[in-house]
């Protein structure tokens, strides 16, 4: 009897043990990264920071992001001219959507049936339907198109083009060009703010980071950056981050190897974050407490915890990461 009673708890222990463990993996989140020299996709997982696996895909992958339930990944296969369809729970691709000549870049309708895809050899912007896997239409834009967003309300997407520097505003019930604005050099990511007053836009060239009022499409603000022994022309902002609680904003600087962090209560940059070699896109996780960059020439990710503003980890991935999106484990 007293072996019964002495048991329990042990028992009681370790049940407990084995939820608080399942709970934690079940949790934890992953990473894909897609791959251009490898033509593959690294998968991270965040709870312990290792890859697990690589996925293979089209030919040199670039843009990535996830459908609404996250189940699906699309993939711009830039030199297989398609967006592959990946099934995440498979890992398998299981289709194709209809892209035009070299995909780049992709950004998802807030409806969840409609993706967007810049083509930069042809000059436009390619509008998908999903379910039917038809193209809808595509609208003419500046040369080499490049970013991409859609605003919150899912009533304007703009694209950037690299060689006209120019975004190019567009409506998506009619795919009319309503407006055009002249940016930095070779402008490359858009983002939109949640409340779909701002557009940041990112030039690579130029060197700049800028907001524009979305209302009448004009900047109103500029950012550049100077990072202490690394020369300006180094110095090259492409992927863009928001935090959704308005306070910060994280810009890849490229070559210069670091992330700026930008203060948009004081609008002023608050500090430079040094990572990998020739930074290059960024992505949160769910409650925004990491940030994730890819580096191209040093072929790995940085971890950024943004609490602490502090690089805590580098994940060698495969050779020059682009792409990279975060989703829940199932």
């Amino acid at each position: 009897m007293k072996k019964t009673l002495f048991l329990k708890p042990i028992l009681s222990c370790l049940i407990v043990t084995a939820l608080f463990s399942a709970t934690s993996v079940n949790a934890s989140e992953l990473a894909y990264v897609t791959n251009e020299k490898d033509d593959n996709i690294s998968v991270i997982d965040l709870n312990v920071n290792k890859v697990i696996k690589q996925i293979e895909v089209g030919q040199r992958p670039r843009g990535i992001i996830l459908n609404q339930e996250q189940t699906l990944a699309y993939i711009c296969a830039s030199e297989s001219d398609s967006i592959q369809i990946l099934d995440l729970a498979t890992e398998q691709i299981i289709g194709e959507l209809p892209s035009g000549e070299d995909p780049e870049t992709i950004a998802l309708h807030p409806n969840g049936k409609i993706i967007y895809t810049s083509n930069e050899d042809d000059a436009l912007l390619t509008v998908i339907d999903i379910e039917s896997a038809s193209v809808i239409t595509q609208v003419d834009v500046g040369v080499e198109p490049e970013g991409l967003a859609v605003s919150p309300d899912g009533k304007t997407v703009v694209v950037t083009s690299e060689t006209t520097n120019m975004v190019h505003w567009i409506d998506t019930k009619t795919h009319k060009n309503f407006a055009n604005t002249l940016v930095g050099s070779r402008p490359r990511s858009a983002m939109f703010t949640k409340d779909n007053k701002y557009l940041w836009v990112s030039s690579e060239i130029g060197g700049t980071v800028v907001i524009l009022d979305v209302a009448s499409q004009k900047i109103i603000k500029e950012f550049t950056f100077d990072i202490r022994g690394i020369h300006h022309d180094r110095v090259q902002p492409v992927g863009i981050e928001l935090t959704e609680d308005g306070r910060y904003a994280f810009v890849a600087l490229g070559p210069a190897n670091h992330v700026a962090v930008i203060d948009r209560k004081k609008m002023a940059v608050d500090e430079y974050l040094l990572v990998g070699r020739r930074v290059w896109q960024l992505a949160f996780n769910k409650d925004q407490s990491q940030l994730l960059t890819t580096n191209g020439i040093s072929g790995d990710v940085s971890v950024i915890d943004v609490e602490r503003m502090k690089v805590t980890k580098s994940i060698k991935v495969g050779r020059y990461p682009w792409g990279v999106v975060i989703r829940n484990k199932p």
